[in-house]
């Protein structure tokens, strides 16, 4: 029942002070909370910066690895690989995908090697290594617009996902939103011994307008061919979102993922109240480049928004959060936000 009116009620005696706050604070992240995505280039000794994402490069697989061991240094549990991939080696049935000596996967070794303590997540979708720059299979019609294909794409997955725990990745996010392939992908580890690695689904994956600066990063935006509304979420349903994370853990999913964060938060939390599994969300590369755009010409301080933006994930109940800031925030987080 309700507290009874009290009329020497003053809220603000617990925030007068910094001890005060910390004392009654609600939610805290914590750099355990926190996986770092990076992307990746063939080469040696070199980065490039990505324009639509400020501060963010894609790296080198050497360069990448000492990041790394920095990352892990400061506590950061995971990181999150992702390649760009060289326009000849993109191809309509995406066999550069399962290709074991391909970009991710030699970055999965040389990390693990180098930074054993570390996990290592690996996206499971064809849209890298995709002629036409979709998360599937693509079966083009004349006269009438292209068709993804389900079930051939999550064979091709499957082969994706298998060569990618081979290499060593501790996490495999199908992030493709193909329908029943956390459960092939499952059954296939179960059968080829890799019975530890984590399924983090990405089951409520919208299409969204906030994925532009990423699909800059990894090559893709340009091989796009129509959208992605045919397999990815409409951004006005709830319930289905909730319908779509049952099936995934019904399937052997670990751990599932919201993408966009922050314009879904509702999702979050609904999520976390209903399944009460891990929940995690990714800062996606549009809310990013918001905070970097508003930072730089002046209308927000960086560092406090991006902080604020991850109590809004720990808010909402999320257990881990994909974000571009991960390293920093370590940083900023042991030296006292």
């Amino acid at each position: 029942m309700p507290l009874a009116p009290f009329p020497h009620a003053r809220p603000r005696r617990l925030r007068a002070e910094d001890w005060r706050r910390r004392l009654v604070r609600e939610t805290n992240v914590t750099v355990d909370d926190l996986i770092w995505p990076i992307f990746l280039i063939e080469g040696v000794d070199r980065t490039e910066p990505i324009a639509a994402m400020p501060g963010v490069e894609r790296m080198t697989i050497d360069v990448a690895t000492a990041k790394v061991e920095m990352a892990a240094r400061y506590g950061v549990p995971c990181v999150a690989l992702f390649p760009y991939t060289e326009p000849n080696k993109k191809t309509r049935d995406c066999s550069e995908a399962w290709n074991p000596e391909n970009l991710v996967c030699r970055a999965a070794r040389a990390i693990k090697d180098a930074v054993p303590e570390i996990g290592v997540m690996q996206d499971v979708a064809l849209d890298p290594y995709n002629a036409l720059g979709h998360d599937g299979l693509v079966e083009e019609r004349a006269g009438k617009p292209a068709r993804i294909l389900n079930d051939e794409s999550v064979e091709a997955l499957v082969k994706q996902a298998l060569a990618q725990a081979e290499a060593g990745a501790d996490i495999l996010a199908p992030s493709d939103m193909m329908d029943g392939r956390v459960g092939a992908i499952r059954d296939a580890l179960e059968a080829d011994g890799h019975t530890d690695v984590i399924i983090l689904s990405y089951a409520a994956k919208y299409a969204s307008s906030f994925y532009g600066p990423f699909r800059e990063a990894v090559g893709a935006s340009g091989a796009l061919k129509g959208d992605k509304k045919t397999y990815q979420m409409d951004p006005s349903n709830t319930d289905e979102a909730l319908r779509e994370i049952e099936g995934d853990l019904l399937e052997g999913a670990d751990m599932v993922m919201v993408k966009p964060g922050l314009p879904y938060l509702d999702i979050c939390r609904r999520a976390k109240e209903q399944f009460a599994c891990p929940v995690s969300a990714y800062q996606v590369s549009g809310e990013y480049a918001m905070i970097e755009a508003a930072a730089q010409n002046g209308w927000l301080d960086r560092r406090a928004a991006a902080l604020e933006s991850l109590a809004a994930f720990k808010r909402a109940g999320c257990d881990a959060v994909l974000t571009y800031y991960a390293l920093e925030a370590a940083v900023w987080l042991r030296e006292g936000s």
